[in-house]
């Protein structure tokens, strides 16, 4: 392993570590619902990451649905529940354990952040309501995660050394025009239905909040 990729593991796991939501194993363990919202979060997960599509060995890109994630779980949990199908990616073969570390930090753990903070701005600044919550918290949220997402992504890839920033720019980040309308419908379209139908699943929407007024 290379220095770069003992430095991901490194600052991946210290962040799982120092920001460890104590509160997610005794909610797990006590509530049944909650199991299966979690696991099938992780199925849906793996589903996403596993289909990739790119135009070079190791400049692959994939939804993300990590603004999703966010929304439902806070991104504490979010990052420790991306965690998983990350690993499965790794037993199946499909993600090099030397690059798990920068993986996790680069495509979850970052991201994840980035999408929460940008939830807490329009929380911040702008008014309560049931559609800027979809469309700026959900939709513009996870057009903007994938920007970020890919932009750490290649800048990982620059400083391992593997091309050049010009070839990373004409054969990876070429295709972020693409994938900023999907990304950001998917995730818009998956919170408009929870918030509808289960909204107790998602963890930073209140009613008092955005219906009561």
């Amino acid at each position: 392993m290379t220095g770069l990729q003992i430095g991901g593991y490194v600052a991946w796991l210290g962040l799982l570590l120092w920001f460890f939501p104590r509160e997610f194993w005794p909610k797990f363990k006590g509530e049944k619902d909650y199991q299966h919202w979690v696991s099938a979060s992780v199925v849906v997960l793996f589903l996403l990451w596993s289909l990739r599509a790119g135009l070079t060995d190791g400049l692959q890109v994939h939804f993300l649905g990590l603004t999703l994630l966010a929304l439902c779980h806070g991104w504490r949990i979010a990052g420790l529940i991306g965690a998983v199908p990350m690993l499965l990616l790794m037993v199946f073969g499909l993600l090099p354990v030397t690059d798990g570390g920068l993986y996790g930090l680069t495509n979850v753990i970052l991201p994840t952040m980035f999408s929460y903070a940008f939830f807490l701005f329009t929380y911040r600044f702008f008014t309560r309501h049931l559609f800027v919550y979809i469309f700026l918290a959900a939709f513009m949220n996870g057009a903007l995660t994938m920007v970020v997402h890919m932009l750490v992504s290649a800048g990982w890839i620059f400083l391992a050394g593997e091309y050049s920033w010009t070839y990373i720019v004409e054969n990876y980040l070429v295709l972020m025009p693409l994938l900023l309308f999907p990304e950001a419908l998917l995730n818009g379209m998956a919170i408009t239905l929870l918030v509808v139908y289960k909204p107790e699943w998602v963890r930073t929407f209140h009613d008092r909040d955005y219906l009561s007024r």
